[in-house]
């Protein structure tokens, strides 16, 4: 389970600091769960996200990760001056899998097809290159609950149907919580929604009836 309690946050400004993103969102979200967030542009669904995943902090209130939660898909920093087995590695060893570094690198270096690109430094790959291996980094490791902001598969057609069973499959045996403006999108992964609105957050036990709310409160 991930506990969201009392959870505030706003980001400083060069101005000082800005409005409240979120104010007083408190949640349970259980481990064995496909959860979408649903809400308008800048309603804070990145932030609560990158909040869980811990690649954020709350500027009030604390978050309680009761099993393993991933960062978020197709994120994370690489270190631009080393080269795609490089960072591989190190993102491995954080993680305690020294023992099966190689099997962990074998699986990366195949996903991403990144090829001889591997062994270049990042800083030379393109934007599709890069997500190629922060979404095979992210697949490499197996965690309780996986949280995706609007992942999209770079590549040719083949590539994307690849990405889209592996993320398919990540899905049925974990929890996920994702973000995705595409309806069909979280339909098709979600159970569950939350729906982010004027800095609170709203469960509802079945995905349609977030939507529902949603699509109400849109302005006519």
């Amino acid at each position: 389970m991930i506990v969201v309690n009392d959870i505030h946050k706003r980001y400083k400004t060069e101005h000082g600091v800005g409005r409240w993103v979120l104010q007083g969102v408190s949640l349970n979200i259980p481990r064995k769960l496909n959860v979408g967030l649903i809400g308008a542009n800048g309603a804070g669904k990145s932030t609560l996200l990158r909040l869980i995943g811990g690649v954020d902090h709350p500027s009030k209130g604390w978050i309680q990760r009761r099993c393993r939660v991933s960062w978020p898909m197709g994120e994370g920093g690489l270190e631009g001056t080393l080269s795609g087995r490089q960072n591989a590695k190190f993102v491995c060893r954080v993680h305690g899998h020294q023992a099966d570094l190689a099997d962990r690198l074998a699986f990366v270096e195949d996903f991403s097809e990144l090829r001889e690109a591997f062994d270049e430094p990042v800083s030379t790959y393109s934007t599709g290159m890069r997500s190629r291996l922060q979404f095979a980094l992210s697949l490499a490791f197996e965690f309780d609950v996986y949280i995706s902001d609007e992942v999209t598969a770079a590549g040719d057609a083949a590539f994307r149907k690849k990405t889209a069973t592996a993320f398919k499959e990540m899905a049925d045996r974990a929890g996920l919580i994702m973000v995705a403006h595409d309806e069909g999108t979280l339909k098709e992964f979600c159970q569950s929604g939350i729906w982010i609105h004027a800095g609170k957050a709203y469960w509802f036990d079945a995905i349609d009836d977030a939507l529902k709310a949603y699509k109400e409160a849109i302005p006519q």
